[in-house]
């Protein structure tokens, strides 16, 4: 796997290199069988005279679930908490890192919209997965998500129904544009890339699980990087900054809801 993994990196200069590698030896096994490879040394056989195999490859080692609205507690208290000090700033940038297909990106633009933030904001939406950028800017999803989406949109304590940002369209359903007017959509790397604005809010939920001890650290030293003083960093669920090195520049501004402050 090590051999695999410095491969790709010198070919493809992508990093997988400091990822959680129990995570990565279930993916790499399910593209062994996608790929109709017996072995990992025949996988970089194909990698080095496939053209199209890295591409597809991407798609098994980078994870791409993803909900609107998803753990509805998180969103609602940066409804009820974190906008209200928002709502200070002239302006606004916020971080979506690890934005893989664009629901969280919508999820953000949605409650902006709703609390009259989205017009003075700008989000900058980053992975490394081109696909899944690609299908992030298109905004379209499937309609039988919906129900989920909308449920979920309720409970951060909606202003009006999800149904009123949305038109079926493409055999799906098709996210208004102006939702996505103010969205930076970029190819960016938390194991290999720099901080590259400063932003008053990040989101970064559910990528760090997949890292190793070092390379989480990396990540959040780029995400103090990037924020102003006061700035809000989010989490997913099950990740902390409980145990980083980073830890005592941030206070636990919303602590169940895994909602962090950058210190002054």
């Amino acid at each position: 796997m090590p051999l695999l993994l410095e491969a790709i990196y010198k070919r493809f200069h992508y990093d997988f290199r400091s990822y959680s590698m129990a995570s990565l030896k279930r993916r790499v096994s399910a593209a062994l069988v996608a790929m109709r490879c017996e072995t990992v040394t025949a996988l970089q056989e194909k990698l080095l005279h496939d053209p199209g195999a890295f591409d597809t490859l991407l798609q098994y080692l980078t994870v791409q679930v993803s909900d609107m609205f998803r753990d509805p507690a998180f969103f609602r208290a940066f409804r009820e908490k974190v906008v209200p000090v928002l709502k200070t700033y002239p302006s606004l940038k916020l971080w979506i890192a690890g934005c893989s297909t664009g629901e969280e990106v919508l999820s953000f633009a949605v409650i902006l919209h709703e609390e009259g933030l989205l017009e003075r904001s700008l989000l900058y939406a980053t992975d490394i997965n081109p696909a899944a950028l690609s299908k992030a800017q298109a905004g379209i999803y499937a309609l039988d998500r919906m129900a989920t989406f909308s449920e979920q949109h309720r409970a951060t304590g909606a202003k009006q129904p999800l149904s009123t940002y949305f038109t079926a369209a493409y055999g799906g359903a098709l996210f208004h544009r102006f939702l996505r007017a103010n969205v930076v959509f970029s190819d960016h790397s938390l194991a290999t890339d720099s901080a590259f604005a400063e932003v008053h809010v990040v989101s970064c939920r559910n990528v760090l699980i997949y890292f190793d001890r070092a390379l989480q650290d990396r990540a959040v030293g780029l995400f103090r990087d990037a924020l102003c003083r006061r700035g809000f960093l989010g989490l997913g669920a099950r990740e902390t900054l409980q145990f980083s090195p980073h830890a005592g520049l941030f206070t636990e501004f919303a602590k169940e809801e895994r909602w962090y402050q950058k210190k002054q």
